[in-house]
């Protein structure tokens, strides 16, 4: 939590405050709310600069561990609309958020059907964001089919084509593959050393987020684990490997994998629910706290799916929000999904700063 930040004051009132305090003290409750993010001396890319990748963390400028904390967008050829002024100005300032993930689809009528539409879509939401203070990581979101290599050409387009629009922001993250599934980590780690110096040769200093095998599981989810990428790492220097859990499926030993490789590697939770793995169902929300402390112990960032009315259950926002124009601040058009990690992403890292 950022530290709250006192101005000096003659005696007389200083002692009015201290009673003033007492008194609230005695009268609050055992389990207050998460008080509002204090952003008031600096958004999360004021304080921290441009970000790298230091050992296993991820480092502001001044070489200190942080913990970025966020939202996900759900695919933009469907909820577009719900990303307005309003609801970037709410998950900024309401919510604290640090970064937005802007998920660009490959497929299911995305990227594919009109690059230049799409290419477009992402670049305006990164400014947005950027304009609101947040980091931005940009999701290459190739879900099905799940070998990378099928959308590479592509990949070179839009991430040259991003790249080259933001190479002067310090604020961007490049998720170059969301969920590699069914092929071997080597197929992945070769598309990931064919993309990365695309980046690299227009935006020098961003870091790269690398998908991992499995949905981005380490290889849990087809019976492998982190060894194999701590054994063969890709070549580049940078760099973060992701990992997804939904933790009403996800459960010991995939809270496990990413204990054990957040020692190993550097690891960056791009995508999460309280959910099952489709976003739906129950929240396990017993679950998902054991995840975030892990994740809050070892300083590993985390973005959340996702920030739209999508009727499903991970989805933050009530169905007919977005189409009503909000309300986007306070609870009440949240679902218990929405309200619980609201509540989680107000709750800041410190950003120390020296």
């Amino acid at each position: 939590m950022t530290p709250a930040r006192f101005t000096h004051r003659p005696a007389a009132a200083a002692a009015a405050l201290a009673s003033a305090l007492l008194l609230a003290l005695t009268a609050a409750p055992a389990a207050p709310a998460a008080p509002a993010p204090t952003r008031a001396a600096a958004t999360p890319v004021a304080a921290n600069g441009q970000l790298t990748v230091c050992g296993t963390h991820l480092c502001n400028e001044h070489g200190n561990p942080v913990q970025l904390r966020g939202m996900s967008t759900h695919g933009t050829q469907w909820y577009a609309r719900c990303l307005t002024d309003g609801s970037l100005d709410a998950l900024a300032q309401d919510w604290g958020a640090d970064v937005l993930r802007v998920s660009t689809y490959v497929q299911e009528g995305g990227y594919e059907t009109d690059p230049a539409r799409f290419t477009d879509l992402a670049d305006s939401l990164i400014r947005q964001a950027s304009d609101r203070g947040m980091y931005v990581i940009v999701d290459w979101h190739m879900l099905d089919p799940g070998d990378p290599h099928h959308n590479l050409d592509r990949a070179r387009t839009f991430f040259t084509e991003i790249a080259r629009r933001h190479k002067d922001r310090d604020n961007i993250l490049y998720e170059i593959a969301n969920e590699p599934s069914g092929v071997d980590w080597p197929r992945i780690k070769s598309y990931a050393e064919q993309i990365i110096p695309v980046v690299r040769g227009i935006d020098a200093d961003a870091p790269v987020l690398v998908g991992t095998r499995a949905w981005s599981s380490f290889g849990v989810s087809e019976g492998a684990d982190e060894s194999e990428v701590v054994n063969d790492p890709v070549d580049a220097s940078n760099i973060m490997y992701t990992f997804h859990f939904y933790a009403d499926s996800h459960r010991d030993e995939y809270l496990a994998a990413l204990s054990r490789a957040a020692d190993r590697l550097p690891v960056f939770v791009t995508e999460f629910g309280t959910q099952n793995y489709a976003g739906e169902g129950d929240n396990d929300f017993a679950m998902s706290q054991r995840y975030l402390d892990l994740m809050a112990s070892k300083k590993i960032s985390w973005v959340n799916w996702n920030f739209s009315d999508d009727h499903r259950t991970g989805a933050v926002l009530n169905s007919g929000t977005c189409a009503d124009g909000g309300p986007w601040t306070g609870t009440s058009s949240l679902k218990p999904a929405g309200v619980w990690i609201r509540d989680r992403i107000r709750t800041q890292d410190a950003f120390p700063v020296d």
